[in-house]
């Protein structure tokens, strides 16, 4: 197992897989507890489309996802703030038309369906020093967030009595928009587009199994996104299947062993849950 540290591509990956497990089961909670599952999978075919035209305009197709994704996740915001529309209606018409531009993009970029592939399903050959720096710092703008979690907390659970106190609930709405875009695209190359929603959601919903309050919710839900990336990740390289594959399995074996442990205990008091 000790010798899995002698390459350089596998340090790279534990690094970069402990902090996205960090950054997506953090803001998960958010995402999990304010009903924006589909939020993730939105974003993830956004970036898809950033990928896609950073291919075609034959630069690193991250940086050209970044600002392609929190421009989605901004507009997507918008959009259920001034419109009578679901939040999961206007995330499945943000998808397609990421989707669709994707497409056009990549049919246009010959010569780069390897590279594309690679996005699609993740590799940990792709994390180079410089992906785990952004990583990190990423990691280092969520601590600083950490201040927010309260009012962020308050507004996830009475979100009317939160304007009401004149909390800048609206504001807040897109700077998580944004926060929860960047982590997704910094998560592409590890996990891939398809799976990198699993890591938004699946911990977050293993915490809810067995939390009664937010907090608690919120250090579970951390604590499962590294552990699962940081297990997943040996079994991938042990097992020399897909890493992203691995992980989501890792969080998936973890989900039903949690929905067995919550089914067996006795049933919370009190009724609604607090922060």
């Amino acid at each position: 197992m000790l010798d899995l540290f002698q390459h350089s591509f596998m340090v790279r990956a534990l690094l970069g897989g402990v902090a996205v497990g960090f950054l997506a089961s953090y803001y998960g909670v958010f995402v999990v507890q304010r009903g924006l599952s589909f939020l993730g999978n939105g974003l993830a075919h956004a970036a898809f489309g950033g990928v896609a035209l950073g291919m075609l305009l034959r630069t690193e197709p991250l940086w050209v996802a970044v600002p392609f994704t929190v421009a989605v996740a901004l507009a997507i915001t918008w959009v259920r703030d001034r419109t009578k529309l679901t939040s999961d209606t206007v995330i499945g018409i943000f998808f397609a038309l990421s989707m669709a531009l994707g497409i056009v993009f990549l049919s246009l970029s010959q010569g780069f369906a390897v590279d594309a592939f690679a996005y699609l399903f993740g590799s940990i050959l792709f994390v180079s020093w410089t992906d785990v720096a952004i990583i990190f710092l990423v990691v280092a703008v969520a601590l600083v967030m950490l201040l927010f979690w309260g009012r962020w907390a308050y507004t996830t659970f009475d979100r009317e009595m939160a304007m009401a106190d004149r909390l800048p609930v609206r504001g807040d709405d897109y700077l998580l928009s944004v926060l929860i875009a960047v982590t997704v695209v910094t998560a592409v190359k590890l996990v891939g587009i398809v799976l990198v929603s699993a890591f938004l959601v699946i911990p977050a919903a293993t915490a809810r199994l067995l939390a009664h309050r937010f907090a608690a919710m919120t250090r579970l839900s951390v604590a499962f996104g590294v552990s699962t990336a940081l297990v997943g990740l040996l079994a991938s390289y042990q097992l020399d299947i897909p890493s992203g594959a691995t992980i989501v399995l890792t969080q998936g074996l973890l989900f039903i062993v949690c929905l067995v442990i919550a089914k067996a205990l006795p049933p919370r008091k009190g009724g609604r849950e607090r922060v």
